[in-house]
C-alpha cells in the first residue's frame, strides 16, 4: 500500500524511483481538521507509559486540546509509571488515568503501546472488553506477526490501524516540543490500515499521525511495517551499530591507537560527523568529504563490507518473516521474568566515553574505515528492503532517516551502549542476538580485507543507487529543526 485516500486531508503525490507514492505533509495548521478526521472518536485510550506511550499520550493531548476529544492513559495495577503520568497531568480524579482494562473498555480508539511480549500475552483479555466497533491502534506490527503465527487475527467488526513513528519515543516528544513554532516539526510516521469495517480507518490513522506532529506520513501495510522495523532494529539502527563500533574500537587499538582515540574514531565518528553528514547531504556526501588515500580507503572498506552485511540483513529478514525472531522475543521474556537482562555497557571501551565526550571541540574528522563500514551496512539494508518489495518511503525512513535524525543523536549524547541498554525490550533482545554476529562479520571478513583493492563495480553501484534520489525527495519534506539532546 503506497497510496492514501482521504476525505479530510489533502495528500500529495511524491515521485520516487520507479513510480509514485501518496504522502501527507503534516503541520499544526491541520489540527483544526482533527475532530472531523477522528470520526466517531470522543475518547482515545493509550495503554502503556513507556517511551512511546508517554510521548504519544502527551502529543495527542496537546494537539487535541479544546476539541472535546479526551486522551486517557491505562496502566497495569501497581505500575511504577503512575507517578510520572500524574506529574504530567493524567489523573484518576479527572478520569484520564486508570487501569488497563478500564481504559480499554471506555475508549473509542485504543492505542496499544505496552511491550510487545506483554501485548502478545494480554491481547485476548484486552480484546474481550472493547466497546463494539472501537478502533484498535498499534504503533508496531509485532502483534500481527504473533497472531499470524498461531493462525489468528484481530477481532472482527473493529477497525485496526497503525501509526508508527520512525524514531524513539523521546524523539517523538522532543521534536514536537522543539517544533512548537515550526510547522510540521516532529518525527515521520507510517500508517497502515489492516481492517476498515466502517470506512473511516484511513482518516483516523492520518489524524493520529498529524496529532503526533509527523512532518510526513506515508502508507505501508502492518506486515511490511513489522518486518522492516524489527529487521532495522537488529541491523543498522541498533544491532549493527553496536557490533560495528565494538569491532572498530578493537581494530584501532590493535593498530596502535590509545583507548580514547580508538573510541573517537569508532563511536564518535559514527554518531557525530558521519550521521550529521548523511542527515544534511545524503550518503554520497560521506565519501565526497574524503579525498585521495582516505577516499580510496573508504572504497576498500565499503567493498569489503557490503556483501557480508547484506547476507546478515537477509538472514535477519528471513527469521523475522518466518516468525522465528518474534518467537525468540517471547521466549526471552519468559526467561527474563526470573532474571535481569545483562547490560552491554560492561565492555572496556565504554569506560572511555566520558573522556572522549570531554575532548569534543571542533567537528571531528570522518574516519574513512569507519565510514566505509557504516555506509556499506546502511546501503546493504536499503538494498535488501528494496529487493523484498518495500516502498521507498519505508526504506529511507527505516534505514536512514530514523538512524541519523533520531537514534544516532541520542547515541552521541549518551553513547551507543547506553542506548542499547535503554531501548525497547524487543530491540534490546535483538541487538544482543545480532550485534555479535555483525561484530564477527566485521572482524573476520571486512577488516581483514582492507588491503584488497576496492571493487569498482561496488562503488559504481553505490554512487548510482536509487536510494539517493528517494532520500533527496524525502528530505524536501524535512522541517528545519534538528533534534536537541541535552
Amino acid at each position: 500500500m503506497t497510496t492514501i485516500d482521504s476525505t479530510v486531508f489533502r495528500t500529495e503525490t511524491m515521485t520516487v524511483p520507479g513510480g509514485t507514492e501518496t504522502i501527507l505533509r503534516g503541520g499544526r495548521d491541520l489540527f483544526p481538521l482533527l475532530p472531523e478526521a477522528f470520526h466517531g472518536i470522543s475518547k482515545i485510550g493509550v495503554l502503556g507509559w513507556g517511551p512511546q506511550g508517554r510521548a504519544q499520550a502527551l502529543n495527542l493531548r496537546d494537539s487535541l486540546a479544546g476539541t472535546g476529544i479526551t486522551v486517557s492513559v491505562g496502566l497495569r495495577p501497581g505500575s511504577t509509571s503512575a507517578d510520572d503520568a500524574r506529574a504530567n497531568g493524567f489523573t484518576e480524579e479527572d478520569g484520564t488515568l486508570g487501569g488497563l482494562l478500564s481504559v480499554a473498555a471506555e475508549s473509542d480508539l485504543l492505542i496499544l503501546l505496552i511491550a510487545d511480549a506483554a501485548l502478545a500475552a494480554q491481547h485476548e483479555t484486552i480484546f474481550t472488553v472493547l466497546k463494539p466497533g472501537a478502533t484498535i491502534g498499534l504503533s508496531h506490527g509485532f502483534l500481527l506477526g504473533h497472531l499470524q503465527a498461531s493462525g489468528r487475527d484481530f477481532p472482527p467488526g473493529h477497525p485496526v490501524i497503525a501509526v508508527c513513528p520512525k524514531g524513539m519515543g523521546d524523539s517523538v516528544r522532543r521534536l514536537y516540543q522543539q517544533g512548537a513554532t515550526v510547522n510540521g516539526a516532529g518525527i515521520n510516521a507510517s500508517i497502515a490500515v489492516h481492517a476498515d469495517p466502517d470506512g473511516h480507518a484511513t482518516d483516523r490513522a492520518l489524524a493520529w499521525s498529524v496529532a503526533l506532529g509527523s512532518p510526513y506520513t506515508f502508507a505501508t501495510t502492518l506486515s511490511a511495517e513489522y518486518r522492516s522495523d524489527i529487521v532495522g532494529e537488529r541491523a543498522i539502527l541498533l544491532g549493527a551499530v553496536h557490533g560495528l563500533v565494538e569491532a572498530l574500537y578493537r581494530y584501532f587499538r590493535l593498530e596502535g591507537a590509545d583507548p580514547v582515540t580508538a573510541y573517537e574514531r569508532s563511536t564518535e565518528a559514527v554518531t557525530g560527523p558521519i550521521a550529521r553528514t548523511i542527515s544534511a547531504a545524503g550518503l554520497p556526501a560521506v565519501r565526497a568529504a574524503l579525498a585521495g588515500a582516505d577516499q580510496d580507503l573508504f572504497d576498500r572498506a565499503y567493498s569489503a563490507t557490503y556483501l557480508p552485511a547484506r547476507d546478515l540483513v537477509a538472514e535477519i529478514y528471513d527469521e523475522v518473516a518466518e516468525g522465528t525472531e518474534l518467537r525468540s522475543v517471547i521466549l526471552a521474556e519468559q526467561r527474563l521474568a526470573t532474571r535481569p537482562m545483562t547490560a552491554i555497557a560492561g565492555s572496556e571501551m565504554w569506560s572511555h566515553s566520558t573522556e572522549a565526550h570531554a575532548r569534543r571541540g571542533a567537528e571531528a574528522a570522518i574516519d574513512p574505515v569507519t565510514a566505509g563500514l557504516f555506509v556499506a551496512t546502511m546501503t546493504a539494508q536499503v538494498d535488501e528492503f528494496a529487493a523484498r518489495g518495500h516502498a521507498w518511503s519505508e526504506i529511507v525512513n527505516e534505514s536512514i532517516i530514523e538512524a541519523v535524525d533520531s537514534l544516532l543523536p541520542y547515541m552521541h549524547a549518551r553513547d551507543v551502549a547506553f542506548m542499547v541498554d535503554n531501548c525497547s525490550r524487543t530491540a534490546r533482545l535483538g541487538t544482543r542476538r545480532w550485534g555479535p554476529r555483525f561484530q564477527a562479520a566485521y572482524e573476520q571478513l571486512a577488516l581483514p580485507a582492507l588491503t584488497t583493492p576496492a571493487d569498482p563495480k561496488a562503488i559504481e553501484a553505490f554512487l548510482h543507487n536509487p536510494v539517493h534520489e528517494a532520500l533527496a525527495v524525502a528530505a524536501e519534506l524535512r522541517p528545519s529543526v534538528d533534534i536537541s539532546v541535552s
